[in-house]
């Protein structure tokens, strides 16, 4: 059956930080490093309570193939290894970290920046692997794992820019102000990869960057219109190279890498600068943030820190705190909850904003125009609800990106999104895949 596809426009809400340069948050005096910083197996701590460290030093080793190294952003003192909650509500091992300022760096592998032509592909491969770069754009998969790519020939690199969460300008603000970092670590992507093409994908409301990348004849600029959602992997590598990734199929069979571009950034950090991914660009906006903007965030930092030093507007008990966009985000209830690599924004709204009296379902199929994995969300709710998760199985319900589409057109404001991730959390109990 062939289905419209229903476009549906968000307000980006993007104006509030876009033209906000880059601040630096001010240190906080604890560091929460969780051991679960990327998509795969824990990283394991090799650090011991009461150890002295140094900043940039490696505090936790990867685990299994799809693993990263994890570091520490500040120098100081293991105060405790703890169960921290997660963004998810999960409860991951976290090394806490008390910063002395005093800064005391491990020793860093520099290199000159001019002469990128010269790096071998080992010395490449290895510095992003040593310096536990994950991708930094939500997925935070492992990127030494994805660049591992053997035989394998890349026909095209994507460079995801596009960033169509609402408020979130992070990715923005990194290729507005690290203009230069950005192609240098291009260049060494390029390097290792080497991509037949290269497509840097950016929003039209950012069509102020494609005059700046255009100058760079081997980078093929796209505008993407500002639709949600569209940036996710697989969206992004059917809307520009026609190609259709299929459940379980890797991108890279069809000779496909994409990367975000803050990505791209860490990579030049590490491979020119020697600094691990230990900060990054985040950020803070909302209704209800008294100086919205884009800081640069040491990774760990609590968000009891945050709010400390970007101030709410009101009691933070009438505040609805969100990591990531309004969209895919996660709601944070414990205020220790640490920023991560892939912690890309932080959202100050009203706890009520989305509170509307659920009735039920129409049928009017609004959730499965909206659906980029060509899904069909009612049908998880109701079969969640019943209780026949065999069927959401049967569904493809593991297949969906939880880009929050369906619950935001759906005109009875049925919970789906609960639904679905309550249904994958009991197929994923069950065994199933």
């Amino acid at each position: 059956m062939n289905r419209i596809k229903k476009k549906m426009k968000i307000h980006s809400m993007k104006k509030i930080t876009k033209q906000q340069k880059i601040q630096k948050l001010e240190d906080s005096d604890y560091y929460f490093i969780t051991m679960k910083q990327h998509i795969g197996q824990v990283s394991r701590e090799n650090v011991k309570i009461g150890e002295e460290i140094k900043m940039y030093q490696r505090i936790g080793e990867y685990q299994g193939i799809v693993s990263s190294k994890i570091h520490s952003p500040v120098s100081g003192k293991v105060r405790d290894l703890i169960d921290v909650e997660q963004k998810d509500g999960t409860k991951v091992k976290t090394v806490v970290i008390q910063n002395d300022f005093k800064y005391e760096q491990e020793d860093l592998i520099k290199r000159d920046r001019t002469q990128i032509d010269k790096f071998t592909k080992e010395e490449i491969y290895r510095s992003i692997e040593e310096a536990g770069i994950v991708g930094a754009g939500g997925a935070q998969f492992p990127t030494h794992v994805k660049y591992n790519i053997k035989n394998n020939t890349v026909e095209t690199l994507i460079l995801n820019g596009a960033e169509c969460e609402p408020y979130l300008t992070s990715d923005y603000t990194v290729l507005n102000e690290y203009t230069s970092e950005f192609l240098d670590g291009l260049k060494i992507v390029k390097k290792i990869l080497e991509p037949k093409e290269i497509i840097l994908v950016i929003g039209k409301e950012n069509k102020e960057l494609a005059k700046i990348f255009k100058q760079t004849r081997w980078i093929k600029v796209v505008l993407l219109p500002t639709e949600y959602p569209q940036s996710s992997e697989k969206n992004l590598i059917k809307k520009i190279t026609k190609k259709e990734i299929k459940q379980n199929q890797l991108p890279l069979e069809l000779g496909v890498i994409v990367s975000n571009v803050s990505t791209i950034k860490a990579i030049y950090d590490a491979v020119i600068e020697g600094i691990p991914q230990t900060e990054r660009v985040v950020t803070i906006s909302g209704e209800l943030a008294s100086k919205p903007g884009n800081y640069l965030v040491k990774i760990g930092t609590p968000l009891n820190h945050i709010i400390d030093k970007v101030k709410p507007k009101i009691k933070i008990e009438k505040i609805r705190f969100i990591y990531g966009g309004p969209m895919m985000g996660t709601d944070v209830n414990t205020l220790a909850t640490p920023t991560t690599k892939g912690t890309s924004g932080i959202l100050y709204m009203k706890k009520d904003i989305d509170k509307v009296a659920s009735q039920n379902c129409i049928s009017c199929g609004y959730c499965m125009e909206v659906c980029p994995m060509r899904l069909m969300p009612m049908q998880f709710d109701l079969n969640y609800k019943n209780e026949n998760y065999k069927k959401l199985e049967e569904l493809n319900i593991n297949v969906c990106i939880e880009c929050g589409a369906c619950g935001y057109i759906c005109p009875s404001k049925v919970p789906l999104m609960e639904s679905i991730k309550l249904g994958k959390q009991k197929l994923k109990e069950a065994g199933g895949e």
